[in-house]
C-alpha cells in the first residue's frame, strides 16, 4: 500500500511559477513510476508528467513541455513538479500517482494517487 500526500499549490499570476511536491509513504517508492496528472474543472483528468523508478526516464505532455520538469528524490520518497511559466489553462487540480509501470501510469491505469492539490493561475 502506498499512500500519497501533495504539497505546494497555491495562487500566482499568469508566468509565475510554483514547485508541488508529493511524499509517499512505504519502503517500496523506489520500485515505482511517479507521475501528475490535473482535472480542471468540467474537464477529464489528463497527464500532465511522469518519471520511472530511477528516474533516469521522463515523459512529459506536449503542453507543458519547455515549462514543467519532473524530479524525484528516493531516499526523500519525494516526487517533485516544478512549474515555470505558468499559464490561466493550467488551473486545476493536481494529483500525483503511483504506478510499478510507466507505461500504465501514462495512460491513467495507476495504482495510487493523492488527495490533490489546487493551482490557480490568475490572468
Amino acid at each position: 500500500q502506498v499512500q500519497l500526500v501533495e504539497s505546494g499549490g497555491g495562487l500566482v499570476q499568469t508566468g509565475g511559477s510554483l514547485r508541488l511536491s508529493c511524499t509517499a509513504s512505504g519502503r517500496t517508492f523506489s520500485t515505482y513510476a511517479m507521475g501528475w496528472f490535473r482535472q480542471a474543472p468540467g474537464k477529464e483528468r489528463e497527464f500532465v508528467a511522469a518519471i520511472n523508478s530511477s528516474g533516469g526516464s521522463k515523459y512529459y505532455a506536449d503542453f507543458v513541455k519547455g515549462r514543467f520538469t519532473i524530479s524525484r528524490d528516493n531516499a526523500k520518497n519525494t516526487v517533485h513538479l516544478q512549474m515555470n511559466s505558468l499559464k490561466p489553462e493550467d488551473t486545476a487540480v493536481y494529483y500525483c500517482n503511483a504506478d510499478h509501470s510507466s507505461i500504465q501510469l501514462r495512460t491513467g491505469k495507476y495504482d495510487y494517487w493523492g488527495q490533490g492539490t489546487q493551482v490557480t493561475v490568475s490572468s
